[in-house]
């Protein structure tokens, strides 16, 4: 019977569970998470098919394949751009489920718990239901069921696409005991899975910061950018978070190994031969394999382990874009294809003990905080960065610097030249600033940047008395960390008392604004030449049940003004919407909606754009 001695010899895979006829396994979860297996002697009859069906005991049966290496290995991108956006990758495994599901066959993947308590394997044979199991979460998923079930279909007859991590998918061909023609095994490659425990406590803790319960978690979104790894979460509130790279919490403890399953630190599921028909994985460093497939959207790694997967893959080259690659290519950039994790230098049962005791919050202080080390060198360079970067950016004439230093330094602009929080004027700029008037500077804002050498076309600001002006830090893009660029031409008048609040974006030429009460625009907003923007008509009145003659306007976050459009008082855009070129925004725009003419109507709606 299976006996856990040691943790790390269970992968937690629950294929024991699954293969016991008498019922006497159950899976008890210590207190890191992690799920074992618990035998009730009372009722077990020391079969040892538990035995026989565990991975780990039998890895070196579980290790062959029709090569020791693949037989062919791949770059793709799926051409849904749709599909492609929305994977963790570049769509491999939706090309995938696609083809079998077109067969009428059934496809198996992690889907996350109701409440985001934790990830579990689904199958079905939906194609509606291929996007909830699409994308990576990164926990260990409960398999429980997952294998009577693949083989109950199996018999039936049924083709199946099973994906998984390596442990779980060679725990399913122990089970299975024989291979079935119309079973097709996908793992992908695992650097380890988290304690569901943790994750779980991580969003308690955002929940608690944002007031408000999760409704959505995307492992990697791509808003910023594939490489940024931006993990986003959005609250039932509306509000969204995004945590890039290291600084997001989970993201930065899961890379110092902190609180993976005790076996992905001897994974016995590394390197080759692999024990799946098919590989798929992120394909980093495919920028010098192939740039034409990298445009920081995510491209996926396709490695054929099998004569079958090899026939399989056959079926989805009319949904991709491929080309292929050479072994040295796709392992140069994926470590995790053959070592394990190291382990943490941390002491996990205190870890684990405050996490109970205090909090995800108060173990992420003390066991992974955000904390750059830096050399003396690097320290110099960091302390003198600002100064040479506005020295960079104004140059060396008389007047600009005249300019920036009235517009920084008067007393009611906030303003920090350590932080790079300021405005940076052109020649052609010109200020007329109310000395009540309020600027409020988060981010450097380049006002009237002058792209073509000479070219001199003025760009006003105008301020009354008791205006505000408020520029604030954005996230980290996929340009990086950018400064509010707004290009030449512009004209943006606040009266009346008017504040006006920018985010994180850029401007083309020949913006207008005109703010007499209130104007929001969110991060991540780009605007074409010659988009105007007002919540006043200064009043002028036209005997209409539907004319506004004010009102404030708010431009959510990721929107999109093309070139020529007018947004009108009153209005509310949405997250994620596109106005289309010169339409005349008369009404509310949903989110991520697509609107076009004068006055603009909905084109399409649900779309993403990057």
């Amino acid at each position: 019977m299976i006996q856990i001695r040691d943790k790390a010899q269970c992968c937690g895979c629950n294929a024991c569970g699954d293969i016991c006829s008498r019922g006497s396994i159950t899976f008890k979860t210590d207190i890191e998470g992690f799920w074992y297996p618990v035998v009730n002697m009372d009722t077990c009859i020391d079969c040892h098919l538990c035995e026989k069906v565990c991975p780990i005991i039998n890895i070196k049966e579980l290790k062959k394949n029709d090569s020791e290496t693949p037989l062919k290995s791949f770059a793709a991108i799926h051409k849904n751009m749709r599909i492609r956006w929305d994977s963790t990758s570049g769509g491999a495994y939706s090309a995938l489920a696609e083809a079998i599901l077109e067969q009428g066959g059934y496809i198996s993947g992690a889907i996350y718990n109701d409440g985001f308590t934790g990830v579990h394997n689904y199958v079905t044979n939906k194609p509606e239901e291929l996007e909830k199991l699409r994308s990576s979460k990164y926990l260990q998923s409960n398999a429980e069921g997952i294998f009577k079930e693949i083989k109950q279909l199996l018999t039936k007859g049924e083709k199946v696409l099973a994906c998984g991590t390596p442990c779980q998918m060679a725990a399913l061909r122990r089970f299975l005991h024989r291979d079935y023609e119309d079973l097709i095994i996908v793992d992908f490659i695992c650097r380890g899975v988290n304690s569901p425990k943790v994750y779980r406590a991580y969003l308690d803790a955002l929940e608690k910061k944002y007031g408000s319960k999760v409704v959505y978690v995307k492992a990697k979104n791509k808003e910023l950018g594939w490489r940024n790894l931006t993990r986003k979460v959005t609250f039932a509130n509306g509000t969204s978070y995004y945590g890039i790279l290291m600084d997001d919490d989970f993201r930065r403890g899961y890379h110092t190994n902190a609180f993976c399953r005790p076996s992905c630190y001897d994974c016995k599921f590394k390197g080759f031969p692999r024990i799946s028909d098919i590989t798929i994985a992120d394909f980093w460093g495919i920028e010098k394999v192939n740039p034409a497939l990298d445009n920081n959207i995510g491209t996926s790694m396709i490695l054929l382990n099998s004569n079958k997967g090899a026939e399989y893959f056959k079926k989805i080259v009319d949904r991709i874009v491929y080309s292929e690659t050479t072994f040295e290519q796709f392992v140069e950039g994926n470590g995790a294809l053959y070592k394990s994790l190291d382990k943490p230098t941390i002491d996990r049962v205190s870890l684990f003990n405050d996490l109970d005791t205090y909090g995800f919050d108060y173990i992420t202080r003390k066991y992974f905080p955000l904390v750059e080390k830096m050399s003396l060198k690097r320290k110099v360079r960091r302390l003198l960065k600002p100064y040479a970067l506005l020295l960079l950016r104004l140059g060396f004439s008389p007047s600009i610097w005249l300019k920036f230093l009235k517009i920084n330094f008067r007393k009611h602009t906030k303003s920090s030249i350590k932080k790079e929080y300021y405005i940076i004027p052109s020649k052609s700029t010109v200020f007329d600033i109310h000395p009540s008037a309020i600027i409020d500077i988060k981010k450097t804002f380049i006002y009237g940047n002058e792209t073509v050498r000479g070219l001199r076309i003025p760009t006003a600001l105008r301020m009354e008395k008791h205006t505000k002006l408020i520029i604030h830090d954005g996230p980290i893009t996929r340009y990086g960390i950018e400064p509010y660029n707004l290009r030449y031409g512009a004209y943006i008048e606040i009266v009346n008392g008017g504040q006006l609040t920018l985010g994180q974006g850029a401007a083309n030429v020949g913006l207008t604004i005109m703010c007499a009460e209130r104007i929001t625009i969110g991060n991540n907003v780009r605007m074409g030449r010659n988009v105007s923007i007002r919540d006043w008509n200064g009043s002028h009145v036209i005997i209409s049940d539907t004319y506004k003659n004010g009102g404030p306007v708010t431009i959510g976050d990721q929107v999109w003004l093309c070139t020529g459009c007018t947004i009108l008082p009153g209005v509310t855009i949405g997250d994620g919407a596109v106005v289309a070129a010169n339409a005349v925004v008369t009404k509310d725009v949903p989110p991520h909606t697509l609107v076009a003419g004068a006055p603009a109507k909905t084109i399409k709606e649900n779309i993403k754009w990057y």
